[in-house]
């Protein structure tokens, strides 16, 4: 017997025009998970007028995306493109190394990958001017 597990779990924090938007993503996303994950960060971020976000993606137990998934997943980058400052991706599989390299052709903001959480949180919380 297979047992497929799946779920999403997100966290937004907010201080001032600043969001941590955290994410983690267990099985395959669908396109129902951007139905719900879509709305919520286009509210959140729709209160500032110029938000800046950094996000920790956690992809250790994430499997892939639907095909849809991965066209919203796109949307989505692309719509909040330059509200994002930095993506952490936590993860532990090549592909995701390789999904951080893609992504940044297509964001304004930094992405990188990462194998360490902690690691991922340091980089996070250090300003561009730092690096």
């Amino acid at each position: 017997m297979v047992n497929l597990t799946h779920g999403l779990s997100i966290g937004i924090e907010r201080s001032g025009s600043e969001f941590f938007l955290t994410l983690k993503a267990i099985g395959t996303l669908t396109h129902k998970d951007y139905e719900v994950i879509t709305p919520m960060i286009d509210s959140a971020l729709g209160e500032v007028k110029h938000p800046i976000v950094n996000v920790l993606i956690d992809g250790t137990e994430l499997d892939g995306w639907e095909l849809r998934a991965a066209w919203d997943d796109l949307k989505l980058g692309l719509k909040h493109n330059k509200e994002f400052k930095k993506i952490a991706i936590y993860g532990n599989k090549e592909w995701q190394s390789t999904i951080a390299k893609l992504g940044s052709w297509f964001m304004s903001g930094e992405i990188q990958y990462f194998e360490n959480a902690t690691a991922a949180l340091e980089w996070l919380k250090t300003s561009n001017l730092d690096a």
